[in-house]
């Protein structure tokens, strides 16, 4: 039986918490669904969802492994040279987006230590291109990869990714992780990653792109490693807009960032502004699917659009009387309110997003502020789900299936398609 407010309040007094922080956690959680990622998620056994459309001729196929909702491959096929023809992913609710936005893909789901290559290899063109993110789960316990045995089931999933790349020889490997993979192990990992691909014939190369310079309105940064099984250099994508944004990997050389002799050429970052005004405005707990009429849309709204007539997924969270208030008061940072509405949280929650610049890095609760910064610019509430997809990139044409919950989790995790993209038209610019 809930606690009605009186008792939660004399139990927080009792412990010296912040009320205010404890109901925002309590409003997280209460979205939250077990079956994370590959500790704790029950795969679907060996579920597979047969592609809908045949496969055109003469296309560069791409298989997607750890596929989610398919944001990376989703890039690839924006430009005509690419087809996606497979997705591998353990979740079931990201399968059923991959595999709707996805028609001439086979979703497979299932634990990739499982699957067999023979399956991917039988049941699909091979692979001009091998895409995906492992978790990191497992990076720490790598071993020398001359040393693997492929049939061992504690290989971790890094090895298992190297495994797909080895008995499939696609032409191209895209593998995006976090840029905090790179001081793992104090750098341990990601050399052991790119020496696995060398071991099997690629050339590799490691860069740092973060998503702003390219158009995305989110200062979002990825760790890409690109192997060539040719041994062709790889086209890096270069800049297209100017921000002036603070690295996680300072001033590392694997970092891209915009020619300081070209600035004044380059495009001004697209901001929040930019992604968001032509979607009706809503208060907490409101939805809409109408598009606004009443104001001309930017460039990167006509694009990202992509002529969808019904708008989806745009659904403020219901926020408790206390959040609003907190909302209301909300600036940059917790700091911005008033002393002693809230006494505890991190320097990013409870912020509210600037109109004028790209988002921060989305988390999987940008619904939430209690968690993260994800207050609207100018509405006093979190983000919607559509809201997430657009800061992220993908097209309001693309659907996703499952609860509120999982779909804000999609999003969150997803790899941007405009950085998927971008990368697709530097393969073949390598090529």
């Amino acid at each position: 039986m809930p606690l009605d407010n009186t008792i939660k309040r004399r139990i927080v007094d009792a412990l010296q918490f912040d009320f205010a922080h404890i109901e925002g956690l309590t409003e997280l959680y209460r979205s939250r669904e077990c079956g994370e990622g590959y500790i704790t998620a029950k795969s679907e056994l060996k579920t597979t969802i047969n592609r809908r459309k045949e496969l055109l001729p003469n296309k560069k196929y791409v298989l997607d492994l750890f596929c989610g909702v398919g944001g990376l491959s989703s890039g690839f096929e924006q430009i005509q040279d690419f087809q996606v023809v497979g997705g591998v992913d353990l979740l079931g609710d990201r399968l059923d987006t991959f595999s709707l936005n996805h028609a001439t893909a086979n979703a497979y789901g299932q634990d990739i230590r499982s699957i067999a290559t023979d399956v991917l290899d039988d049941e699909n063109p091979r692979p001009y291109v091998i895409v995906g993110g492992p978790p990191c789960q497992g990076f720490s316990s790598i071993r020398p990869f001359r040393n693997v045995d492929w049939a061992d089931p504690r290989n971790n999933l890094a090895e298992e990714f190297c495994r797909i790349v080895n008995d499939l020889r696609p032409e191209w490997v895209v593998f995006e992780n976090v840029v905090g993979l790179l001081t793992h192990e104090q750098g341990r990992s990601v050399r052991a990653i790119q020496e696995a691909f060398e071991e099997i014939g690629y050339r590799t190369e490691a860069r740092v792109l973060n998503s702003a310079y390219y158009g995305v309105p989110q200062r979002r940064e990825r760790l890409i490693i690109i192997g060539s099984l040719k041994k062709k250099l790889f086209n890096w994508p270069v800049p297209t807009h100017q921000i002036d944004a603070r690295s996680m990997v300072g001033r590392s050389s694997l970092l891209i960032k915009p020619n300081e002799n070209l600035r004044f050429e380059l495009l001004p970052a697209v901001t929040l502004d930019d992604a968001l005004h032509d979607l009706p405005k809503l208060q907490s707990g409101e939805a809409s699917d109408q598009y606004r009429k009443d104001v001309i849309s930017t460039d990167y709204e006509v694009f990202i659009r992509n002529d969808a007539i019904k708008l989806t997924h745009h659904e403020a969270t219901l926020h408790s009387k206390k959040m609003l208030e907190i909302i209301r008061h909300s600036g940059a940072n917790i700091h911005a309110l008033p002393h002693g509405l809230v006494t505890s949280g991190f320097s990013s929650c409870y912020s509210r997003l600037s109109a004028n610049e790209p988002s921060v890095t989305l988390t999987v609760n940008f619904v939430h502020p209690a968690s993260n910064r994800c207050i609207h610019p100018h509405q006093d509430r979190a983000l919607t789900p559509r809201e997430g997809a657009r800061i992220q990139g993908f097209f309001d044409t693309f659907d996703f299936v499952g609860s509120r919950a999982q779909i804000v989790k999609q999003i969150g995790n997803a790899v941007s398609p405009l950085f998927g993209r971008k990368i697709a038209e530097s393969i073949l610019l390598s090529d």
